[in-house]
């Protein structure tokens, strides 16, 4: 084998292991990276959604109209304002962590000054789904709650689903209490 044709082989085993090493990277994206994906892929659209448990305690929201925005999006945070009629105190906050993901609650006047419980929430278990993380209460939320007489939310454990083109939901569950609300995704609003 001449000395071109070495080289020329070389060249070709050399750009076959760097294309499969990129196939490999995309391949192994995990599941909380899909879900980031589909987040970001929501970006600058709102959506009207209504809920869908039937717990007396939320009969003010399901009266409501439920309008969910997705902005403030970059690969490692998303935020999504959640208005409930005309309260738009509400803010969701998806964030890339070192070890998985982060969902908190961002609540304040419409000044932009913090009331109520503020920046609540937990960190992802475990690696969950391309479609659904689910958030445990973290500890110093149980502080947060425990302090403001909240103690029934120290047991809280929020969810967030996407499924493209579908539906996005927003979940809340303890014992004795199972709230969620679905956003249609097909029919994006512009008001």
């Amino acid at each position: 084998m001449s000395d071109a044709r070495r080289v020329k082989s070389a060249l070709i085993v050399a750009a076959a292991v760097m294309l499969s090493g990129c196939a490999t990277a995309s391949s192994s994206s995990g599941p909380q990276d899909v879900f980031m994906t589909r987040l970001n892929a929501l970006c600058g659209q709102r959506f009207e959604g209504r809920v869908v448990t039937t717990d007396a305690a939320d009969a003010d929201f399901a009266n409501s109209r439920l309008v969910m925005h997705v902005r403030d999006c970059s690969p490692t945070e998303v935020g999504i304002p959640f208005a409930v009629g005309e309260d738009r105190s509400r803010r969701w906050i998806v964030t890339r962590t070192g070890a998985g993901l982060r969902l908190k609650h961002d609540h304040r006047d419409p000044e932009g000054v913090i009331h109520g419980y503020h920046m609540y929430g937990g960190d992802s278990a475990g690696p969950g789904t391309a479609s659904r993380q689910e958030f445990p209460v973290d500890q110093e939320s149980i502080d947060q709650f425990i302090a403001g007489g909240a103690a029934v939310s120290t047991t809280n454990v929020w969810a967030v689903e996407v499924h493209p083109g579908r539906m996005f939901a927003y979940e809340l569950r303890r014992a004795n209490r199972h709230f969620r609300v679905e956003f249609d995704l097909t029919k994006p609003v512009t008001d």
